[in-house]
């Protein structure tokens, strides 16, 4: 992980220096103004091609842009040239670039577009500018719908860079059918002390993500860390001491005990607490992707802390992709590990599982999504380019690094090394109270995980559904590590739990109970889209739900192992004593 980082340092340095060297301009010099999308302003993520509606392109001959990312690609960026002339520091008095006569069919669309509120996108030196198409007047019946055709742009310059682009619309139009639109545009220049790296952080909102409430979050989680920390330590030093203490001296129990039987009974299923798992392929490959996801979502962050990936259109997403087929390899080691220590044979058929699980998820559900956005002609179509670089990916990247990792985890973790031996013969499972049912067990085992990143959810669902920028990854950091802390102390009393009950099915237990975590997420996902969006239609509620699904289940996949790793290391050191006293 350290070489991971350090190589983010190195990439991040050098991408600054030629960030700034790239982004020089001499007086007169060209500067291109690009349109992106346009779509509703209550979901962002339902984007379309500038001139899907019927504005009119600039004067000047068209410029090609290709995708610079594969980022670029899968977030339906779609630059097209606006056709102004923009000239570095030289001003441009209001000038008419278009005249257009709107037909009854493009009079419809525009209506439409201002009905649903769309706002579009545009990019100058790199910096976004976004503004609204129109605006309803509902004093009168019916509304009357204006567009906006005159924009002003306000630019402002440090030396020989563009540091600061703010946008004015005017030009109001009432609407109607065979009505005659002059489009126009006026841009001013001026001298700003904003410096060239600084430019981005008038899009950040200090306001928002650095509130008390988000301080006040962490500091709950933080307590709600102590608290469960100190229950386990409890359970460690407490329970755990006085039932050695009581096998050590081969004392009865007395009555109480008898009616509280249960609390020593984890030591009368030593014999079965090693046993492999049902399904010992599918829980290594769950376990295996959980450790993947889990890299990626450490790396990931780090590299955002130093990187400031919200400068560049798709780095974040570009950069997960990367780091994602580079940690295949922790992928193949674990699962490829665990499925050897299970006794498992068919271990070419694991690693295959592991490798695709949850690509193919990924794909399946943005497979389905993209024939959607093809139908509704959104640019979050996802070009067949890409497909087939997605597809290349994963089969000439992800699974030969998941097999290097597989052989080399078979080969050095391989062995079954447990303090206990395993009977020949199943132990019957008793009866058990219904509270401590494992299907009630794995539920309550989300809760508090859920409750400890809640609050950091409202903030993530509002950067990624909304007109913000995330940018507080330090705070996603400290997040990412609390939740782990949790995760692994609500599952250890969980399991800890069930083996009083004489249960020995831990394994599957403490992964569905950190797992659990994922389906309060997706409720609260569920909560976010009827009362904190706006969102309607098909597009956008497929767009949302499944996309959704995807980031619930990755979470639930890696709290899963984490869980479900803190109790193995509990459970091996609460039976390593036990030996002793049989």
């Amino acid at each position: 992980m350290r070489a991971f980082i350090a190589l983010g340092i190195l990439l991040g340095c050098f991408v600054v220096q030629a960030d700034e060297h790239d982004h020089m301009y001499e007086v007169n010099e060209e500067v291109v103004l690009w349109m992106n999308t346009v779509g509703p302003y209550s979901n962002r993520q339902e984007t379309y091609t500038y001139f899907s509606l019927p504005f009119c392109r600039g004067p000047k001959e068209t410029i090609g842009h290709y995708h610079e990312t594969m980022g670029e690609s899968l977030l339906g960026v779609e630059l097209d040239f606006s056709g102004l002339d923009i000239k570095f520091k030289t001003n441009m008095e209001k000038t008419l670039f278009c005249k257009k006569t709107l037909t009854n069919e493009e009079y419809k669309t525009f209506v439409y577009a201002i009905k649903n509120q769309y706002a579009y996108q545009m990019y100058l030196d790199d910096m976004p500018i976004w503004g609204m198409v129109g605006e309803v007047d509902t004093s009168e019946n019916p509304p009357r719908y204006r567009i906006f055709t005159h924009k002003k742009l306000e630019i402002g310059t440090n030396g020989k860079q563009i540091v600061d682009v703010n946008l004015t619309t005017d030009g109001r139009v009432e609407l109607r059918p065979n009505v005659e639109l002059e489009f126009s545009y006026e841009v001013t220049w001026s001298k700003s002390d904003v410096k060239f790296h600084d430019r981005f952080d008038k899009y950040l909102d200090p306001s928002f993500f650095q509130h008390r409430i988000h301080w006040f979050s962490i500091f709950n989680s933080f307590m709600m860390v102590v608290f469960l920390v100190g229950l386990v330590w409890m359970i460690l030093m407490r329970t755990l001491r006085r039932d050695y203490a009581r096998y050590e001296k081969g004392e009865n129990m007395d009555e109480l005990d008898a009616d509280l039987g249960d609390e020593y009974g984890w030591k009368q299923v030593h014999g079965d607490v090693f046993r492999p798992p049902a399904l010992p392929m599918a829980f290594a490959s769950l376990i295996g992707s959980g450790y993947h996801v889990f890299s990626v979502a450490l790396i990931t962050t780090v590299l955002a802390i130093v990187g400031e990936f919200y400068t560049e259109r798709g780095s974040l997403l570009s950069a997960a992709i990367f780091v994602y087929a580079a940690c295949a390899p922790i992928n193949g080691y674990a699962g490829g590990s665990m499925y050897a220590r299970f006794g498992g044979k068919q271990w070419i058929r694991q690693m295959l599982f592991g490798a695709f699980l949850l690509p193919s998820a990924v794909c399946g559900v943005a497979f389905l999504i993209n024939f959607i956005a093809i139908y509704y002609h959104a640019s979050r179509a996802i070009p067949f380019t890409v497909m087939l670089a997605v597809s290349a990916i994963c089969l000439f990247v992800i699974l030969p690094l998941t097999l290097v990792g597989t052989v080399l985890g078979r080969n050095m973790s391989g062995q079954g090394d447990y303090p206990c031996r395993v009977n020949a013969v199943p132990r019957p499972i008793p009866d058990k109270k219904w509270f401590v049912q494992p299907w009630l067990i794995c539920l309550a085992g989300g809760i508090l995980p859920f409750g400890s990143i809640f609050i950091e959810m409202y903030f993530i669902f509002t950067s990624f559904w909304a007109y913000k920028i995330y940018y507080v990854y330090g705070f996603m950091f400290l997040v990412v590590l609390i939740l782990a802390i949790v995760t692994v102390c609500v599952t250890i009393v969980c399991s800890y739990f069930l083996l009083n009950a004489e249960d020995y099915r831990w394994r599957w237990t403490s992964f569905a109970a950190g797992a659990s975590t994922a389906f309060y997420v997706y409720l609260y996902a569920v909560y976010y889209f009827l009362f904190k969006t706006k969102m309607y239609g098909l597009f956008q509620t497929a767009f949302y739900f499944g996309y959704m699904g995807l980031f619930a289940s990755g979470l639930g996949l890696m709290c899963g192992t984490i869980g479900y790793v803190g109790t193995a290391k509990f459970v091996r050191k609460i039976y390593q004593e036990v030996n002793k006293f049989d």
